[in-house]
């Protein structure tokens, strides 16, 4: 049937700062077009990339100084990160540092522009975002482009 024990397949090494470590990751998520995982290293505020090929043994920095916590990627390879400090998600490409904001940004709130505490992210194809507000005890939609969910 399968295996009785896991494997480790990023970080392991403790938790801490370096290429090869980990520090509370929230989320993963497979690239199959690059066959890596992108990973939400939050205790490091960072987004990293770590191949799947065997003898690999660090990731690569895709993104730092971020506060993230959940992750999605569309059918066109965009990353979505939510920032649950600062109450949104941003849309990144592939080696973009600055993401644009598709949902929240104005604030902690309660109003149908606003998030409070963002968490887990969900795109579909059509690029609209599902958010789960966890502070809020809602879950919110945000059809592409749009200013409020």
């Amino acid at each position: 049937m399968g295996d009785m024990n896991g494997e480790v397949v990023a970080g392991g090494k403790g938790q801490g700062n370096r290429l090869d470590q980990l520090d509370q990751p929230t989320n993963v998520l497979i690239d199959k077009e690059t066959d890596s995982l992108i990973i939400c290293d939050s205790g490091n505020r960072r987004v990293l990339r770590w191949s799947r090929r065997s003898g690999t043994t660090q990731g690569e920095i895709l993104i730092d100084n971020i506060d993230c916590w959940g992750l999605s990627m569309d059918d066109h390879r965009y990353l979505y990160i939510s920032e649950t400090p600062i109450h949104e998600v941003r849309r990144y490409q592939i080696g973009d540092k600055n993401g644009i904001i598709v949902a929240g940004g104005n604030g902690k709130g309660t109003g149908l522009n606003q998030l409070s505490l963002p968490t887990y992210i969900f795109v579909d194809q059509q690029q609209n975002v599902y958010v789960s507000d966890w502070n809020n005890h809602r879950v919110m939609k945000w059809n592409k482009g749009a200013k409020e969910g």
